[in-house]
C-alpha cells in the first residue's frame, strides 16, 4: 500500500500518483480541479438550465428531446427522474450484452414504466460479444469490459442520430465515482479492432462502436452533445437510492456497478486478482473528498474484502460458461503477463501528439473536458 494520501485514500498503488510536502496526492488535486470546473449549487444551477433551455429550443416538435442510458443502477435510473422532473421527453437506451443482472432488468421497467418513458433495448448479436469479451481476456488487459463501455456510447450516439436528437445524458459522476487512472481502464475502437482480429476470427456486425473520426462526426458535423448533468445538479448516491426505492420499488444490486454480472466479475475478480488494483480506491477517495464518507470510514470499508470468495468463484463459473471458455484456457491467459493500453495500437498517441489541439478541438464536439486531459495535467508520467 505504501503511502496514503491526506486528503483522500489514493495510495502508490494508483499509476502516475506523487505527493507534495503535505502528504497530498496528485489525485485529490485533480478532484479538485474537477470541482472548480464544474461547481455545483447556484453557479452549478444557472449552467444546468442553460442546457434546459437548449434542449427544449433544439426538441420542439420533436418526439423525444433526449436520450438517455439506463442500465438498471443508481445513476441512471435516477437520471430518468432528473429529465422527467424538468420537463424533458427523454427515450431510454439500455445496450443488452447478455450479462445484465435480473434486478437490472427489473429496475429499468419498474423506473420507465412509472415515469411513462419509451425504452429501446439494443441487443447485440451473442456471438459477437462472447467473442469481443474473450479476445480481450486474451489480451491480458486490466479492463476487460471496456468494449461494453464503448458499445454503450456508440450506440446512444447512434439512437440519438437516427432519432434526430441533439443530446444524450450520462450518469458519471466525478464526485461519487472518481477518476479512474487510464492504465486501470482506457479502450477505444482502434485497440478494440486490433485485439479482435488478432485474438479472435470474426467481424463486427452488430456490436456498436465509433472510430475517432464517427466520433467527430456526432459531435461536429451532428451537433450531439453528451452531458453530464450530476456535474451541474446536487446529487448524492445514497439518497437517490433511498428515493428510487421508495418511489419505484428500486433494488440495490450490491456493489459500483454491479447491475452487469461481467462488470461485476471485472472489478471483483479480474482485476483484484491478476492485476492488484482496487477500484475502491478510487471510488471510496472521491466520496472522502465530496463529504459523503468520512477518511476513516474509507480506510476500514477498504479493509474489507471487495467480495465474497464463493460469490466470486461463482461468478467466474458462469462467466467462462458464458463466453465458452475452459477453466484451462481461461487460467492460460490469467497466467500471462500482464498488459496495459500502451501494449496495443489506439488512438492514445494522437491524444498525446496534439494534446493542446485535442483539448480546443474536443470542446466543439464535448459539452465538458475529458477527464483524461486533466488526468494528464496532474501525472508525473
Amino acid at each position: 500500500m505504501g503511502q496514503i494520501c491526506a486528503k483522500g485514500i489514493w495510495d502508490e498503488s494508483v499509476p502516475g500518483i506523487i505527493f507534495d510536502e503535505k502528504g497530498v496526492s496528485n489525485y485529490a488535486k485533480m478532484f479538485q480541479k474537477f470541482v472548480q470546473l464544474y461547481p455545483r449549487g447556484k453557479e452549478g444551477l444557472t449552467e444546468w438550465n442553460r442546457w434546459l433551455k437548449r434542449i427544449k429550443k433544439d426538441g420542439k416538435n420533436k418526439k423525444y428531446d433526449c436520450i438517455v442510458g439506463v442500465s438498471g443502477g443508481t445513476d441512471s435510473c435516477y437520471l430518468l427522474y432528473i429529465a422527467k422532473k424538468y420537463g424533458l421527453r427523454p427515450l431510454a437506451v439500455n445496450l443488452d450484452n447478455g450479462f445484465s443482472s435480473k434486478i437490472a432488468v427489473e429496475n429499468i421497467k419498474k423506473v420507465t414504466n412509472a415515469l411513462k418513458i419509451d425504452l429501446e433495448t439494443v441487443v447485440i448479436d451473442y456471438e459477437e460479444v462472447k467473442a469481443v469479451l474473450r479476445a480481450y481476456i486474451k489480451a491480458s488487459l486490466p479492463w476487460i469490459d471496456g468494449p461494453t463501455d464503448l458499445a454503450i456510447k456508440a450506440a446512444l450516439y447512434q439512437t440519438a442520430e437516427r432519432e434526430n436528437v441533439k443530446y444524450i445524458f450520462n450518469g458519471s459522476d466525478f464526485r461519487s465515482e472518481g477518476k479512474q487512472p487510464t492504465e486501470w481502464t482506457y479502450s477505444d475502437a482502434r485497440q478494440l479492432l486490433f485485439i479482435l482480429k488478432k485474438f479472435e476470427a470474426i467481424k463486427l456486425r452488430s456490436f456498436p462502436y465509433y472510430t475517432i473520426f464517427q466520433f467527430i462526426r456526432f459531435g461536429y458535423l451532428k451537433r450531439i452533445k453528451m452531458l453530464r448533468p450530476y456535474y451541474y445538479l446536487d446529487y448524492e448516491k445514497r439518497k437517490a437510492q433511498e428515493f428510487l426505492k421508495k418511489e419505484f420499488g428500486w433494488e440495490y444490486y450490491g456493489g459500483h456497478h454491479y447491475e452487469n454480472i461481467f462488470t461485476r466479475f471485472a472489478i471483483s475478480y479480474w482485476l483484484p486478482q491478476k492485476f492488484g488494483i482496487d477500484k475502491r480506491l478510487i471510488t471510496l477517495s472521491a466520496l472522502v473528498m465530496n463529504g459523503e464518507i468520512s477518511r476513516e470510514q474509507a480506510l476500514n470499508e477498504l479493509k474489507l474484502d471487495p467480495y465474497k470468495i464463493n460469490e466470486m468463484e461463482y461468478d467466474k463459473a458462469y462467466v467462462l460458461k458464458k463466453l465458452e471458455m475452459t477453466n484451462v484456457e481461461f487460467d492460460e491467459c490469467f497466467s500471462k503477463p500482464n498488459k496495459y493500453y500502451f501494449n496495443y495500437p489506439s488512438y492514445m498517441f494522437l491524444l498525446k501528439t496534439f494534446n493542446k489541439f485535442s483539448i480546443s478541438g474536443l470542446k466543439k464536439v464535448l459539452p465538458f473536458t475529458p477527464s483524461i486531459f486533466i488526468e494528464r495535467q496532474n501525472r508525473i508520467n
